[in-house]
């Protein structure tokens, strides 16, 4: 395994305008860098098995876990346990980068909600 960054990942776009380069990507573990621009959120969501900690690279990052809203600075991290209903979200006037590591992957493992799981 070699060095890698945004340059030589694959990119990929969600939401139509937020961009993703997954930097590692195993069953066991996940990191991706992602990109949202102004005024953008991802669904609200949760992960069955999936823990996942968000960490700030550069702009603002809000993230509403189960019912509370943390606001996210450049190096600011905030983790998000499986089952935990959350949702991030661009409030600020610039671009958020930002990486998102999940452990396990959160491939096929991720279920849109309003409302809080079982727990």
């Amino acid at each position: 395994m070699g060095i890698i960054n945004t340059s030589r990942a694959a990119r990929y776009t969600w939401q139509g305008v937020c961009d993703g380069w997954p930097l590692v990507a195993r069953p066991g573990l996940s990191v991706k860098q992602e990109r949202m621009p102004p005024g953008t959120c991802e669904e609200r969501h949760f992960h069955v098995e999936a823990t996942q900690f968000f960490y700030v690279l550069s702009g603002e990052l809000n993230i509403e876990r189960d019912g509370e809203t943390f606001c996210l600075g450049p190096q600011d991290g905030l983790e998000v346990s499986a089952r935990i209903p959350h949702q991030a979200c661009n409030r600020g006037a610039q671009d958020v980068a930002f990486l998102v590591i999940s452990t396990p992957s959160t491939e096929g493992d991720r279920v849109l909600t309003d409302a809080a799981p079982e727990r």
